[in-house]
């Protein structure tokens, strides 16, 4: 008994760890290339018409499910073949890599049956009957019907065969020992009740609750988990920390979230990548491109009516930034940023964003925009903006205590407030992010 009792604890510590581990499972391994600009061509393909034929109707409701499920996102890994997987996800207990949903029989899914499939999107079972992590969102997939699943795998049999397999997983122990999950799965893997829409919410809002919280799967990285790696449900849609970006807070805040935003706003910003308050870089930008642009406008606007319904979280206070420091920062943008947002922080609508009221400048966590200084990051294109926009890198230019300082300014000017940045949190990301041969001196002040 005493054998069996601490078979069981091993097993409940192993499936706390996994679920720990699955907190940053859906981050993309940052030492890895990015996905190519080539991007917009490898969406086409969801794009392409399918023709009549005995199973069409099936196969457009798959093509389409997997638009909105962003399949290509995970699975194209940079310069590879779309669905061939080999995507590097990256976790603090090392990289998981993206399968192969291709339709090749040997090296992808073109053998699978619909019930491996099934079981797979719903339960989290491999097609030899091993545990997937949960870097695979069946957690949220496992809302689709039975005939969308059909559907889904339906079309991945008729995408281009990909004779590839990705690299094997690269995880320490106890992190290799899939058996894990099972424990996190007894755990955390429960269908929640359907939500009841608020008094008043247009008809639309149902529709909008069930393509975020099923297909959409934006909770996933939009919501912060907590020790199991489940979502943190008193915290739902108040921002995550993935690929060393911040997902930032989707609820009515008006600081941090989408409080200034309207619904038309949302619809734009899923439809192009762009409005006149943000542009969609780092792992949006692909969601944008393999997702939200390539759905129909009558979708774009139910995820906005339903994320315009979120109830605002709650503020945090912030301290007055140094003097000093806000003195530093002010010349540094001056002289580094106004080419593009202008010397007011204005920007150019849909080119350049506005820093302004920001709610990407002022999440309360920093990383993101100590990410896009010290990296440079890309806009994702779309079939209606399909040119690429890219901001430079700065982590040459800059010194951390620079990149702290205008950090700080931009958190805190133009109706902007968040908590200053330290030198030591930016020399942190540029460890991050590999930038540390770039890392400069500062002895003066001056670069």
């Amino acid at each position: 008994m005493r054998i069996l009792f601490r078979i069981v604890g091993v097993l409940l510590v192993l499936g706390l760890i996994a679920g720990a581990f699955v907190s940053w499972s859906m981050s993309r391994a940052s030492s890895l290339p990015a996905t190519p600009v080539t991007s917009v061509a490898a969406a086409r393909m969801l794009l392409d018409p399918i023709t009549d034929g005995p199973n069409a109707e099936q196969l457009r409701h798959g093509q389409y499910l997997v638009r909105m499920g962003d399949c290509l996102s995970c699975h194209l890994r940079a310069d590879g073949e779309p669905f061939a997987g080999g995507l590097g996800l990256n976790t603090p207990f090392g990289v998981i890599y993206s399968s192969n949903i291709s339709s090749d029989p040997s090296h992808g899914i073109g053998n699978w049956t619909p019930d491996q499939f099934y079981r797979a999107m719903h339960d989290g079972i491999g097609g030899h009957g091993q545990h997937l992590y949960p870097a695979f969102p069946y957690p949220w997939f496992r809302h689709l019907s039975r005939d969308d699943d059909d559907a889904l795998l339906a079309y991945l049999k008729t995408t281009p065969p990909a004779a590839y397999d990705p690299p094997g997983n690269q995880l320490i122990f106890p992190m290799n020992i899939r058996a894990s999950v099972s424990v996190w799965n007894l755990l955390s893997l429960g269908q929640a009740p359907a939500a009841q829409p608020p008094q008043g919410a247009p008809p639309e809002w149902s529709h909008g609750e069930a393509l975020v919280r099923g297909p959409g799967h934006c909770s996933a990285c939009h919501t912060p988990r907590n020790l199991l790696g489940a979502d943190k449900k008193s915290h739902d849609f108040q921002g995550g920390l993935l690929d060393n970006f911040v997902a930032p807070d989707l609820t009515g805040n008006m600081r941090t979230g989408l409080g200034r935003w309207s619904i038309d706003d949302i619809t734009e910003y899923l439809r192009t990548g762009r409005n006149a308050r943000a542009a969609a870089g780092g792992p949006m930008g692909d969601v944008v491109t393999y997702s939200t642009s390539l759905i129909t406008d009558e979708d774009r606007h139910a995820i906005a009516v339903y994320l315009k319904s979120l109830p605002a979280s709650a503020d945090v206070d912030v301290a007055a930034p140094d003097a000093a420091s806000m003195k530093r920062g002010a010349a540094i943008f001056s002289d580094a940023c106004t080419a593009c947002h202008l010397e007011n922080a204005v920007g150019q609508p849909a080119i350049f964003p506005p820093l302004g009221n920001n709610a990407v400048a002022q999440q309360n966590d920093p990383t993101s925009v100590l990410h896009i200084i010290l990296a440079g990051v890309r806009v994702g294109p779309s079939p209606t903006r399909p040119s690429p926009l890219t901001m430079p890198s700065f982590a040459w230019k800059l010194t951390d205590q620079q990149v702290a300082d205008v950090s700080t300014y931009l958190r805190n000017s133009w109706g902007n407030r968040a908590a200053a940045v330290s030198a030591s949190q930016v020399a942190k990301m540029r460890g991050k992010l590999q930038l540390d041969k770039e890392r400069l001196t500062d002895n003066s002040g001056d670069r």
